[in-house]
C-alpha cells in the first residue's frame, strides 16, 4: 500500500497546528497569572486546545484515507523544526548551526523511514 499524498498533506499541516498549539501554550501560560481561572479564561489555551483538536481530525482523516504510520508519523516529526522556527521569531530564541544539524538528521530520518516502508511494499 502506498500513503497518498494528500495524507502526507494533513501530516504536515498537522505538524505545523501542533507547533502553533505549543507556542500558544507557552504563551498562554506565561500570561495566565499561574492561577486555574487564568488557565481557563486564556485565550491563548483554548486556540493551542483547538490546534491539538485540529491535528487529532487530521492523523484518523490521514489514516481513514489509506495513510502509513511508519510513513506519516515521521513526517509529524518535524514539530520541532516548525518550534525552532516559531521560537526565533516569537521570542528571539536563535538557531545556532547545531539546531541546523539536527533539523537536517531529523529530515534524513524522516526520508530514510519512508523509504524503508516504501521497500516492504
Amino acid at each position: 500500500m502506498t500513503t497518498p499524498v494528500v495524507s502526507i498533506g494533513m501530516f504536515a499541516l498537522a505538524a505545523m497546528l501542533g507547533a502553533v498549539g505549543q507556542y500558544l501554550y507557552k504563551s498562554g501560560a506565561d500570561a495566565s497569572g499561574g492561577t486555574v481561572t487564568g488557565y481557563l479564561l486564556n485565550w491563548r489555551l483554548g486556540l493551542g486546545v483547538i490546534c491539538y483538536i485540529a491535528v487529532m481530525v487530521l492523523f484518523v482523516a490521514a489514516f481513514r484515507k489509506g495513510g502509513e504510520l511508519a510513513v506519516l508519523y515521521p513526517i509529524y516529526a518535524s514539530t520541532f523544526i516548525w518550534g525552532a522556527l516559531i521560537a526565533m521569531w516569537a521570542y528571539g530564541t536563535p538557531i545556532r548551526p547545531v539546531n541546523i544539524l539536527g533539523m537536517f538528521v531529523l529530515v534524513v530520518g524522516m526520508y530514510l523511514m519512508g523509504l524503508q516502508s516504501g521497500a516492504e511494499q
